[in-house]
């Protein structure tokens, strides 16, 4: 496949270059990660402030959303205009921060009138461009080249290629700072509280049922009051606890179907007599999301959540999830 884009009179064509020179243009930036990726991984994990992150044009646009995917992965970010920054903005900036800035050619005049004050603030400078001979490039703390053979143009002008390498490479450095950072799915829930991905990241103990509306019992209690329980918690269930409130087992309507085949008078019995010992449980901090898959697997209903010490925090049930509009 040439790079010449159009000419065929084929649209279909014309489209399949155009990806098809992006998806090069961003496989070639694999093979140029060194060590400059590395320290701009550094400068950015070490960042005591904000990571702010500009540039103007189809790269500003670009800027914004490395900024949005930083700050949404535990990388405090935001987006400096540079035409808004040389006219008042530029107190956004304070000792403490880094700065990324993103330019295709690297002579982006407006980037070019920030470096005077970055530079005397002392904030680290990582200037991302197509250009490693560009005056922002060499006025940099550290470069990262994202230049690309050609955009996916037919006259070689339109951001294409550039922007889709700078996007990549912006990636790139935000998951390697989420895995750097240790940042687990429950960061990511917190910080993603609403809309399909607040479902997706919910959290057990934002939808289990706790304190007195957790159904409990102790072992002792008599299959009467137990039976009594569950019908007024309305879970179809019951947990089992000692005094410390650590889980001992459940009881769950199944159980007393299959007891009433058995015995003759199941309620004279008690709870640890009829409970199941080894129910199946879930961590307390885990993941909506992950007590759906658990039930689904082992064909139950409801999961007790419980704490290091197997106390018992509280009980979801698949109807909560329902509710979520996780199933």
């Amino acid at each position: 496949m040439t790079d010449r884009i159009g000419g065929s009179g084929d649209p279909l064509n014309t489209a399949r270059q155009v990806i098809e020179i992006e998806a090069r243009a961003v496989a070639a930036l694999a093979g140029r990660l060194d060590g400059a990726f590395l320290r701009a991984l550094d400068a950015l994990f070490a960042c005591k402030g904000r990571v702010v992150v500009t540039g103007l044009g189809k790269s500003g646009i670009i800027c914004k959303k490395i900024a949005a995917t930083l700050a949404s992965t535990g990388t405090p970010a935001l987006f400096l205009h540079p035409a808004e920054a040389v006219h008042g903005d530029l107190g956004m900036v304070v000792p403490g921060d880094v700065v990324l800035a993103v330019s295709n050619s690297g002579e982006t005049a407006e980037l070019l009138q920030l470096l005077e004050r970055i530079q005397r603030l002392g904030v680290t400078l990582i200037a991302m461009t197509g250009s490693p001979s560009s005056t922002l490039a060499s006025q940099s703390d550290i470069h990262l080249d994202v230049g690309v053979p050609r955009e996916a143009c037919p006259m070689d002008l339109i951001p294409t290629a550039s922007t889709t390498a700078s996007l990549a490479l912006g990636d790139a450095l935000a998951i390697a700072l989420v895995e750097k950072r240790g940042f687990q799915e429950q960061d990511f829930a917190s910080l993603h509280p609403a809309g399909r991905l607040g479902r997706k990241v919910l959290l057990v103990d934002k939808v289990m049922h706790a304190g007195e509306a957790m159904p409990a019992v102790g072992p002792g209690t008599s299959m009467k009051d137990a039976l009594f329980e569950m019908t007024g918690k309305r879970l179809g269930m019951t947990t089992v606890l000692d005094e410390r409130r650590r889980l001992l087992g459940i009881i769950t309507d199944g159980d007393l179907r299959r007891l009433m085949q058995r015995v003759p008078d199941p309620l004279s019995l008690r709870a640890e007599e009829v409970m199941t010992r080894q129910p199946v449980t879930i961590g307390a901090g885990s993941l909506a999301a992950a007590a759906l898959r658990l039930m689904e697997e082992r064909k139950i209903t409801s999961l007790v959540v419980v704490e290091d010490d197997r106390r018992a925090a509280g009980v979801v049930h698949l109807h909560d999830l329902w509710r979520t509009q996780l199933v």
